[in-house]
């Protein structure tokens, strides 16, 4: 069985050529030929099969032979907003295990505790297309510069948003349990719906209590492991997409 090679190409149906970086990757890599069968994925949805016309240094054309929609595996908008760790490394890794679970967006916030003020989400871009090749998912990730905490909570547009915290004390008043145990979270989780994960050290009670008791966000409890930032964030974009295919 012939493996089938997957592209990124945000202008598959407008165009009959692969970008340069795909079509390098294709001619020098893989050594695909004229008459190799391709799939495109322009990462709004669209998946096409393509046969490849013309392939050579940094050019490769092909011709359409058909094309669908491939619909997202989860309902609604899944918006991950978190504090990136100081090994850089941790959050590629959860862009690239993000993508493959399923998400839309993902927001890096620079918090009180933050150790890491600056990425470079162009990198986070890169890994994210990999990993959307991969899984063979037809929606890319929308990948979001660094914004200030306050000012991410002050833009927030989804219906639902959920804190994941440490501080018992604010566990005990505001729990929102997001483990799959109501009927009523399972209900909110079909909206646009957001995810905030504190950098190493948590979000600070007060960023939380603003969070909560100013912007609405539910308070979420993920279990009694304490767990270091991009496993959190795997862990809610999991039982997430879980509930929502309960």
């Amino acid at each position: 069985m012939k493996e089938e090679r997957y592209f990124y190409a945000p202008d598959a149906l407008n165009s009959d050529s692969l970008p340069e970086e795909e079509a390098i990757h294709a001619q020098r890599v893989l050594r695909l030929k004229e008459g190799n069968t391709i799939h495109l994925l322009d990462g709004k949805g669209t998946h096409a099969e393509a046969r490849i016309t013309l392939i050579s240094n940094k050019h490769c054309r092909y011709e359409i032979e058909k094309t669908e929609r491939l619909c997202p595996t989860w309902d609604g908008h899944i918006h991950l907003a978190i504090a990136p760790t100081k090994d850089i490394g941790r959050i590629e890794w959860l862009a690239e295990k993000a993508t493959e679970i399923g998400f839309n967006e993902i927001t890096f916030l620079k918090t009180k505790n933050s150790e890491r003020k600056i990425i470079k989400t162009q990198r986070i871009e890169r890994i994210i297309i990999a990993a959307m090749k991969q899984s063979r998912k037809a929606v890319k990730p929308i990948v979001n510069e660094m914004i200030d905490f306050e000012d991410f909570l002050k833009k927030q547009t989804e219906k639902q948003n959920y804190i994941c915290h440490c501080h018992t004390e604010i566990l005990r008043n505001h729990l929102k349990n997001l483990l799959p145990q109501t009927q009523h979270l399972t209900h909110d989780l079909q909206e646009n719906f957001t995810l905030l994960i504190g950098p190493e050290g948590d979000f600070t009670k007060e960023e939380t209590l603003t969070a909560i008791e100013t912007y609405g966000h539910h308070s979420v409890h993920l279990g009694e492991s304490r767990l270091r930032t991009e496993t959190a964030a795997l862990s809610a974009l999991f039982i997430a997409n879980l509930k929502r295919s309960l």
